[in-house]
């Protein structure tokens, strides 16, 4: 029975990759926080180690034995204030992550990245693994996720086996810290009256964790893999959510301009009331883009697919609905 380690285990993509691993016949172990509730995996059996992402002894002891480990584990953030502890997590974890897997001559590293590491396609294009980013203008969650693929490079100089993934917005059951997941909850409230121009690209969490098991197997060392899902406009992803929950569809297009004031109101404000804001100045400033992306590499290599933006959202609103969290 091969072994495989996750940290992250308790979130929207570690945990769709917890079920995957265990319906697939793995001995899976987790690297979690003291205090992680782990109530999300669903009974789930897993081996616990207890333990901080940068805690370098810790990783170790999980690492000890595995066939590969998975690196899911993020400070996901927009918001200004939690940078410092974003670079630690998001950095310094994964350079303690690639030490323990080389310390334990452990086969295969697969980490878990970003689209944010990818540049921005140009208009009416979609970007891919190739797209230069710019570093120079680089700041907040986005560059952590760049310098946290540079630690995994430098882990494939040094002899590890490690392969990168980079999804796009992720959607899907358990997400209870609400990142996409908050659109589904927005919409059906209300909460959202208007749309805006540009658009994204959303994958499904399950997809991701299929696609994190393919990378394993057939990635190449030290190769990004995008892994997407649909590409949309916001107005069609606004719509499209306001029909599948029986939701409020936006009457209203907000200027771009207007976006990005409000960014920067809200995210003050959130500061001042010590809350975590909706809406965030890093956030407001891409959102006219169209960010979006291909993962045509991922498909011809690993053998990748994606369900429908109409099947993510059912499938996510299901599970919010079945326990408790609209």
């Amino acid at each position: 029975m091969p072994t495989a380690l996750v940290t992250g285990a308790t979130g929207c993509v570690g945990s769709a990759l917890v079920l995957r691993l265990a319906g697939d016949g793995f001995h899976v172990r987790i690297l979690r926080r003291a205090t992680s509730d782990t109530g999300i995996l669903g009974g789930v059996t897993t081996e616990e180690f207890v333990g901080d992402i940068c805690d370098d002894a810790a990783l170790r002891r999980a690492a000890e034995g595995c066939d590969v480990v998975f690196h899911t584990a993020a400070l996901v953030s927009f918001a200004r204030g939690v940078r410092d502890e974003q670079r630690r997590v998001n950095v310094l974890g994964t350079r303690s992550v690639v030490r323990a897997c080389l310390a334990a001559g452990v086969p295969t590293l697969v980490h878990t990245s970003s689209v944010t590491t990818v540049g921005f396609p140009s208009p009416g294009e979609f970007a891919d693994e190739d797209t230069p980013v710019d570093r120079r203008h680089a700041e907040g969650y986005k560059l952590t996720k760049i310098l946290a693929e540079d630690e995994v490079q430098e882990g494939v100089v040094r002899g590890l086996r490690g392969v990168i993934v980079n999804p796009s917005v992720i959607m899907g059951e358990r997400d209870i810290r609400f990142h996409a997941g908050q659109l589904i909850r927005d919409v059906k409230k209300g909460r959202i009256p208007f749309t805006i121009d540009g658009g994204m690209n959303i994958v499904y969490a399950g997809d991701v964790a299929k696609g994190m098991l393919l990378a394993a197997e057939k990635g190449r060392t030290g190769e990004r893999y995008i892994l997407g899902g649909e590409n949309l406009t916001h107005r069609e992803i606004l719509m499209t959510t306001a029909r599948l929950v029986h939701g409020r569809k936006p009457i209203f297009k907000l200027p771009l301009p207007l976006l990005r004031t409000l960014g920067r109101v809200v995210e003050s404000v959130s500061g001042i009331l010590g809350i975590t804001p909706l809406l965030t100045a890093d956030l407001a400033a891409i959102g006219g883009r169209y960010n979006w992306y291909s993962s045509d590499k991922a498909v011809r290599e690993l053998g990748y697919s994606a369900r429908s933006f109409d099947a993510t959202v059912l499938a996510t609103y299901r599970w919010y609905h079945e326990n408790g969290y609209l």
